[in-house]
């Protein structure tokens, strides 16, 4: 079996800043480093970052405690029976801070941050597509449209983790540094002001739905993020192909926490409406350490993809604009468009960073690289055998 013509013709073109390839495709055989230089950098390179990353944590936890301080007019509105939430978002920033770090450092999370960043504040892709941005925020950021491709349930699932997750960020952690407080106008009610930094935001009255809406926030939040973590915790015991890879830690802690925390929550209120207080007490530890956990967990597990997801609108809207330029790359082999141009030059630039010694492998469709993996053990290694 031989090459076509076409696979010679492109690897003998030469490509700038990257490795030659032989006829018949991109060279398999990596090439030998020093020994020395890489144990050199496999030993620097963690102090480093790891430095970088403790830094950036301590820095992040050091200005969320002075925001919690001045946002709660020196601790005058902090309440202190909620001081173990706010020691857990302490840890949370440092935890989410050290981690982002240490990702954006790895060269191909480095290069993907810095084109999405780029490309997120250029003049020309505003001026090309003024509305490209806000879309993207709310089809992949909001709706998670790419989940409804895979499918539906998982989607409607995914939507009431996500949205019930939100609604609870926002009510819980102004509440819990002191940012936001709830005082009675009369004194023994109905009429109740919400102040934020004390200044009042709105007055309400709790009897009425806005103020049963206020009161019960998290309650919704609850309602919506239980069948959600509840058909992905059915789905990570029922089917096949989630069984076959799940790891308890990483795919079943996650769901846990968040229905340990949803119930403990709902019962609370039941708690206090019918059972006049009964068990609330223990109801209210065992709902702090659920929460506690979990937000000390999120840096460091499944979780830490909501912080990540960001950054993606960023990689989403540089490949838009490379597509809108008609900057499609084509298959070096078979002339099929791969990617946008500056995304498969991108991916190359990270190859070579990590000196792989095979980034042309970037410029083929999957099917080529199947083919010419093919021949090269066709030709290269069984061949040897007699």
């Amino acid at each position: 079996m031989t090459e076509p013509p076409e696979v010679r013709a492109a690897a003998e073109r030469p490509d700038p800043g990257a490795h030659t390839d032989p006829p018949g495709g991109p060279d398999l055989r990596q090439p030998s480093r020093s020994s020395a230089a890489v144990a050199k950098a496999a030993g620097a390179l963690p102090r480093s970052v790891n430095g970088r990353a403790a830094l950036a944590g301590a820095v992040v936890s050091a200005l969320l405690v002075l925001a919690i301080v001045l946002g709660s007019r020196l601790l005058h509105d902090f309440d202190s029976a909620l001081l173990p939430y706010a020691v857990a978002t302490v840890f949370l920033a440092f935890g989410v801070a050290y981690r982002y770090t240490v990702w954006v450092s790895a060269p191909g999370a480095r290069r993907l941050f810095r084109s999405g960043w780029r490309s997120l504040f250029s003049k020309e892709n505003f001026r090309k597509a003024p509305t490209a941005l806000p879309k993207m925020t709310a089809t992949y950021l909001g709706f998670q449209k790419f989940l409804g491709a895979r499918s539906h349930a998982r989607w409607a699932a995914h939507q009431l983790i996500f949205w019930g997750c939100v609604l609870a960020a926002l009510i819980t952690f102004p509440l819990t540094w002191g940012w936001f407080t709830f005082t009675s106008g009369s004194g023994s009610g109905p009429g109740y002001e919400m102040r934020m930094w004390g200044i009042k935001i709105i007055g309400f009255d709790s009897l009425n739905i806005v103020g049963w809406l206020m009161f019960h926030g998290l309650d919704i939040a609850a309602v919506l993020v239980i069948p959600g973590a509840g058909y992905f915790l059915w789905r990570r015991m029922k089917d096949r192909g989630a069984v076959t890879g799940q790891r308890f830690a990483y795919d079943m802690v996650p769901l846990l926490a968040l229905i340990t925390i949803s119930v403990t929550g709902l019962l609370l209120t039941f708690s206090s409406i019918f059972l006049r207080g009964g068990g609330y007490e223990f109801l209210a530890i065992l709902h702090m350490v659920s929460v506690v956990f979990t937000l000390i967990y999120i840096p460091f597990g499944k979780f830490f993809h909501i912080v990540q997801r960001p950054a993606a609108v960023g990689m989403q809207l540089f490949k838009y604009t490379g597509r809108q330029d008609d900057e499609i790359f084509p298959c070096r082999r078979c002339g099929e468009a791969i990617d946008t141009g500056p995304y498969v030059e991108n991916l190359r630039g990270t190859m070579r960073d990590l000196e792989l010694g095979f980034d042309a492998w970037a410029e083929y469709c999957p099917r080529c690289k199947r083919v010419l993996r093919g021949n090269a053990y066709l030709h290269q290694v069984k061949k040897g055998f007699k």
